[in-house]
């Protein structure tokens, strides 16, 4: 098989010895006889449905990153092993997608220098088992985080015209080796099947953004105002959670809620805390190593011998623990477990809301949580539309005692609603952008949780939406204004001079590779012709 021009003998080697694993010059390849047959071809489409395979999971992997701090909490309370497995996600995932890419690109220069495509035994495997590891990533994605599916719906708003651009410029650049193919393969059928599919998949890239929504798509003029940051158990990144260092942090974020998580301790004193147990943010197996850690059995006296801050410094739960100055991390180690009380007094002298959950929901003495942390409230000074009241339970004896606290519905409104629902708290993949708007219209405040990315920040604030919940208030405090915002007529130009360029760029590459195989096919006709007529005289 020649060599088409501008590709030389030693590229094409260089080529074939990591695809195929051997070292063949041209002289060997032609005493071989080495031809790409249908397994070889088969091979190729595997590699490329491996490669984008993998490009999609990794598209997953940067999407999830949002809601990854769940995970890490998730897998400290089964195995109370605390480690980021974000990196390790994404340095697996960069292996995968790596080793994929350079096998795909090492096939598509083969074909334009036309030589065999002889895959080796060993990337067989390796394709085989990559292919199955990225299945099982999304098979145990769907089993147990399936909420990230609803996740990878939202980022296509933000993404969407920016993967439509991409795909269309990767198309176009496969028009090369296409057409190399084609104009090298006999088979006429096998030419039609591949130009009809490839023609096919062209036509419907081009006329994807008909189904392409975005809210980020109009006039700056028609942009809603930048959500509200309620500051995630304070400020996590910079501070130990649910700590007074952290609640300080948030309102230097310019948070205007601080969200927290309440537990009433066993002498009836209701405290800062998110987990049923102490153990992952607290030293409580080194104070009290023969104890329970059961977050409800210890009284005031023993929480307060607790450290909550050191374990930020040692576990490191979020990047930014690196950046912290020498004088975050002396405060860092002197936090204590906060007080409910102490949290109204900072939040009343920081004017900021207070918005929280109390914990365990299933605790046989709620009642008497309710009625403990009421009382609380009520004796703090703090104005009660300063209170966000989260809990259902008991929630009509709360609005009796308390009538001036805020309460906010962790559901959407319902038809037959008796009383009118002010404010709602939701996941962020529980509200559409039609929903967001029309709640928008209708007065409902909608905050959405946990939101920590820009990318998210910036879709939730092209729709209206009026507050999110962050771990991340240092960063969605510095944004200005949404990641990208474009006018729809914008979006309209730069849809088609993209498939006008394209178009022009694919009728290119087939018109001058039909040219240089119209230079290389003449002589190699004529050296057919003469070994034709050698035959039959020898036959003679």
């Amino acid at each position: 098989m020649a060599d088409p021009p501008g590709c030389c003998s030693t590229c094409a080697t260089c080529l074939l010895c990591p695809y195929s694993c051997q070292w063949i010059t041209p002289k060997k390849e032609k005493r071989k006889g080495l031809r790409t047959t249908k397994c070889d071809y088969s091979w190729f489409l595997f590699l490329f449905c491996v490669f984008l395979f993998t490009l999609v999971w990794l598209y997953f992997a940067i999407i999830i990153l949002n809601d990854f701090h769940n995970f890490n909490e998730f897998i400290f309370r089964q195995r109370k092993l605390w480690l980021d497995w974000s990196q390790v996600l994404l340095i697996a995932t960069a292996v995968l997608i790596s080793y994929s890419s350079v096998l795909l690109v090492l096939a598509l220069c083969l074909q334009l220098c036309g030589q065999p495509l002889k895959l080796h035994w060993v990337h067989k495997v390796l394709l085989i088992l990559t292919a199955l590891v990225v299945a099982a990533a999304f098979t145990g994605l769907g089993i147990k985080w399936a909420e990230e599916w609803k996740s990878a719906r939202i980022s296509l708003q933000a993404t969407g015209p920016f993967l439509h651009i991409g795909t269309v410029g990767g198309m176009t650049l496969l028009a090369w080796p296409l057409a190399s193919f084609i104009y090298r393969t006999r088979s006429t059928g096998l030419r039609v099947f591949l130009l009809l599919v490839y023609c096919a998949a062209m036509i419907a890239l081009y006329l994807a953004p008909l189904g392409i929504t975005s809210p980020c798509i109009m006039e700056e003029n028609q942009l809603p105002p930048k959500p509200a940051l309620v500051g995630h158990r304070g400020a996590p990144m910079l501070a130990p959670e649910n700590t007074l260092m952290s609640l300080h942090k948030a309102v230097e974020c310019d948070v205007q809620v601080f969200e927290t998580d309440v537990m009433v301790s066993a002498d009836g004193v209701p405290f800062l805390m998110h987990d049923e147990e102490l153990t992952r943010t607290t030293n409580v197996q080194a104070v009290f190593p023969d104890r329970a850690a059961q977050s409800t059995a210890f009284n005031w006296t023993d929480l307060q011998q607790l450290d909550a801050g050191s374990w930020f410094l040692e576990r490191r739960p979020f990047p930014t623990v690196q950046s912290l100055s020498p004088g975050d991390r002396n405060e860092t180690t002197k936090q204590k477990i906060p007080s409910l009380e102490q949290a109204l007094e900072a939040a009343k002298q920081s004017n900021i809301s207070i918005m929280f959950d109390l914990r365990p929901e299933n605790h046989s003495d709620y009642q008497n949580f309710v009625n403990v942390t009421l009382g609380v409230i009520l004796q703090s000074g703090i104005p009660l539309q300063q209170v966000l009241w989260l809990p259902d339970g008991f929630r009509e004896d709360v609005k009796q005692q308390a009538p001036g606290v805020q309460q906010v519905y962790g559901r959407k409104r319902l038809k037959n609603e008796k009383e009118p629902v002010l404010h709602v708290n939701l996941p962020y993949q529980d509200m559409s952008s039609e929903e967001i708007r029309q709640y928008r219209q209708d007065n409902i405040s909608v905050n959405l949780y946990v939101v920590n990315q820009p990318w998210l920040f910036s879709v939730l604030w092209c729709s209206g939406v009026s507050s999110v919940t962050t771990n991340a208030c240092q960063v969605l405090k510095e944004m200005k204004h949404p990641v990208w915002l474009l006018p729809s007529s914008t979006y309209l130009m730069i849809w088609i001079v993209v498939d006008c360029v394209s178009f022009l760029i694919i009728i290119w590459a087939f018109v001058l590779l039909k040219k240089c195989s119209h230079r290389r096919w003449p002589a190699e006709s004529e050296t057919d012709v003469l070994l034709t007529k050698i035959n039959s005289l020898m036959q003679e």
